[in-house]
């Protein structure tokens, strides 16, 4: 999925036709150089652009010119891959609101409806719910395939049609984003609950942070105010991904160190990769303070300025009561680091995986600057998981697949939660039975 013109500039751009010229040709220079798989930059691909070149050269507007750059960029059908100008200050739903949707025929017409609203985004504060019909934003409607946009750092007006059949306009506060750089509206990062019986509930919402010690502590003392629960249900719905702290959760589901994976750039590709990761450095702690960040970034500075893949490892913070009793709760917003901690479930069989199939969305990325503050966003390297399969593009097929059924979510049912619920309460009858 490509970064599009819901991500337009905040100020007008002068930008010759020369300036569109370079621009361009920057954009196609950088991706010969970084980007991961050099084989979908073949034939098709330089088809592509000289099919595209009129139209990105011979734009009028900056913003008709950064979609046209960006619709170029849909024909490498990757994730992680986009263009916008460093003054962007508009974001998707998943950014702003922290909440996700999807289309489906609905009274009204094909519409968005809201799917994951994560609470304490700006979505829930606004009185959102999963289940909600989005009818249009600022007086405008929207309609699939558009993507509604949203104005960082002012008050965007939104009508929908609740659960009550009415139609509604709320008003949500859309953050500014701090810096140059487009940043998520943070949500409530952890949830948990008890379910009775035994049964614990957790639920992640995101991975924030490059090593993500915020999340992987709050994390850590979630699981510690459950107590000893015998039965967890971890509820990744929703949660886009982040950084390292998704190695907290996946220390949950095993006493053990067990490697997890790596990113692997185009320039270490080798057949050889068996003998070859068993040299890769480990990481296996995430560190319970940032004070710690420096002597950590100085442990892997060779790894780093060497360019060498750093192998996830799980941290072997021993055994719960738990283990081998543990489902996960996934969709198809369910992605990046999320997806990495659903593929080390599964490769090591230690949690049951329900829901819908996960986004296929899992590689490593960075942005170069392409001229007169453009940026593009392009993913370096292949996430691997330790048994060698690469996620980008394959969406992980859950155990006991149940599709979110939006009409029902309006009636208050969680479908996909209750499944888990009776799943793991009826293995633990089963098993009891057998004892």
């Amino acid at each position: 999925m490509t970064t599009n013109s819901a991500l337009k500039t905040a100020v007008p751009i002068q930008l010759s036709a020369k300036d569109r010229h370079v621009i361009l040709e920057n954009v196609l220079h950088a991706l010969q150089k970084r980007f991961y798989s050099p084989e979908k930059l073949k034939e098709d691909w330089r088809m592509a652009v000289e099919r595209h070149r009129p139209l990105i050269e011979g734009s009028v507007t900056t913003d008709t010119f950064e979609q046209a750059v960006s619709d170029l960029l849909t024909e490498l059908h990757t994730s992680h891959l986009g263009f916008f100008h460093r003054s962007a200050r508009r974001a998707s739903s998943r950014a702003a609101l922290s909440a996700t949707y999807l289309a489906d025929d609905t009274p009204y017409g094909k519409r968005w409806i809201f799917q994951d609203v994560h609470s304490g985004g700006a979505a829930n504060i606004a009185g959102i719910a999963p289940g909600d019909i989005l009818l249009g934003v600022d007086g405008r409607e929207i309609t699939p395939p558009e993507h509604p946009i949203f104005v960082m750092g002012k008050q965007t007006s939104i009508e929908i049609v609740g659960n009550d059949e009415q139609r509604r306009t709320t008003s949500v506060d859309v953050a500014r984003p701090k810096g140059k750089k487009l940043h998520f509206i943070q949500p409530t990062l952890v949830e948990t609950r008890h379910m009775g019986g035994g049964l614990g509930y957790l639920k992640v919402a995101m991975f924030p942070g490059m090593v993500g010690v915020e999340v992987a502590n709050q994390i850590s003392d979630a699981i510690e105010k459950l107590g000893a629960i015998e039965r967890l249900i971890i509820d990744l719905r929703g949660n886009t991904g982040g950084g390292i702290g998704a190695l907290r959760v996946m220390s949950l589901l095993t006493p053990e160190k067990i490697p997890v994976g790596f990113a692997l750039d185009r320039r270490r590709v080798t057949k050889n990769l068996e003998s070859a990761k068993l040299t890769f450095p480990r990481f296996s702690r995430i560190p319970a303070s940032t004070k710690a960040l420096w002597p950590l970034a100085l442990k892997f500075a060779p790894a780093m300025l060497a360019k060498k893949p750093i192998v996830l490892q799980s941290e072997g913070l021993g055994k719960k009561p738990f283990h081998g009793r543990v489902v996960l709760l996934v969709n198809r917003h369910t992605a990046s680091a999320a997806e990495m901690i659903v593929a080390f479930a599964r490769e090591n069989q230690l949690a049951t995986i329900i829901g819908e199939k996960t986004a296929g969305r899992l590689l490593s990325a960075t942005s170069v600057k392409v001229g007169k503050g453009f940026r593009l966003a392009l993913p370096t390297g292949a996430y691997y998981t330790w048994e060698g399969t690469v996620l980008e593009g394959d969406p992980i097929v859950p155990d006991q697949m149940v599709e979110f059924d939006w009409r029902d979510r309006r009636g208050g049912r969680d479908q996909q939660l209750e499944h888990a619920i009776n799943h793991i309460r009826s293995v633990a009858v089963m098993k009891s039975m057998h004892q």
